[in-house]
C-alpha cells in the first residue's frame, strides 16, 4: 500500500482516481487546487503524486517547478491533462516529472503508471550530502553527493542501460528537440519499432507520428521489421 496524491480540480477526476486507487489498496488523499497540494505535500508525504496541469489558481506545471526548486520533488509525479501541447509534456519532464497521462485516462494507463512510478520511487538511492569544510579553511566548498553538476552535460537514463547526453549549452529549441529525438528512439526500441505502439504509448496520431518522427530525423529503417 502507498500513499497518493490525487491533486485535480475537477471533483469528478478526483472521485473516480479516488475509488481506483483506493481499490488497489493505496491510502489517497485529495487536493483540489495548489494550495491544498501544498499542505498535504507538507503534513502527508505522498509515495506519489498524480498532478493536473490546468488548475485555476496556481498550473500544476508551476507547482511542479516549485516544488523541485524547493527540493520537495522527492516523490515520482505524473502528470495528467486533456489539453496539454507537447510542448508542456516536455517541459514538466525536464522539471521532474516522471510520466504524462492524457485525459481521459484508460484504467490500465493509470495502473501502469501508478505501479512505474512506486517501483521508481521504491529504488531511488536516497542523497547523501557532504559536509561543507569550516569556513576559513582554504579548502573548496565539494559538490554534493548526488545532485549534478550545472556545469556539466546532463545524461538521461532510460529503463534499460543506455545513457543520452544532453548539452544544455545550446538554444531551448536544440535541447528541446535533443529531448523529443532521444524519446521517441526509446519508445521505439521498447515496442521493437511498431508505430502503433509507440502511437499509443505517446498519445499522438500515427500521421502526426510519423510527421514528427520526420522532422527530428528518426532513423525509422531499423524499426520498419516490426512496424504493423
Amino acid at each position: 500500500m502507498a500513499n497518493i496524491l490525487v491533486v485535480d480540480d475537477e471533483l469528478g477526476i478526483r472521485d473516480l482516481l479516488f475509488e481506483i486507487l483506493n481499490d488497489e489498496g493505496h491510502a489517497v488523499e485529495l487536493a483540489e487546487n495548489a494550495a491544498r497540494a501544498r499542505e498535504v505535500r507538507s503534513s502527508y508525504r505522498p509515495d506519489l503524486v498524480l498532478l493536473d496541469i490546468w488548475m485555476p489558481d496556481t498550473d500544476g506545471v508551476s507547482l511542479l517547478k516549485e516544488w523541485s526548486s524547493a527540493g520537495l520533488l522527492t516523490m515520482p509525479v505524473i502528470m495528467m491533462s486533456g489539453h496539454a501541447t507537447i510542448d508542456t509534456a516536455v517541459e514538466a519532464t525536464r522539471i521532474g516529472a516522471m510520466a504524462f497521462l492524457e485525459k481521459p485516462i484508460t484504467l490500465q494507463k493509470l495502473l501502469q503508471a501508478v505501479e512505474k512510478g512506486l517501483n521508481r520511487a521504491a529504488v531511488r538511492p536516497a542523497p547523501v550530502v557532504a559536509k561543507p569544510p569550516a569556513l576559513g579553511s582554504g579548502e573548496p566548498v565539494p559538490a554534493l553527493a548526488g545532485l549534478p553538476d550545472p556545469t556539466r552535460v546532463v545524461p538521461v537514463l532510460d529503463s534499460e542501460t543506455s545513457v543520452q547526453p544532453f548539452d544544455l549549452d545550446v538554444p531551448l529549441r536544440e535541447a528541446r528537440d535533443a529531448f523529443e529525438k532521444a524519446y521517441f528512439e526509446f519508445h521505439l526500441a521498447k515496442e521493437n519499432g511498431s508505430m502503433t505502439r509507440v502511437a499509443e504509448k505517446t498519445g499522438l496520431e500515427r500521421t502526426h507520428l510519423y510527421r514528427k518522427l520526420k522532422q527530428l530525423g528518426v532513423d525509422l529503417s531499423r524499426s520498419k521489421r516490426g512496424a504493423p
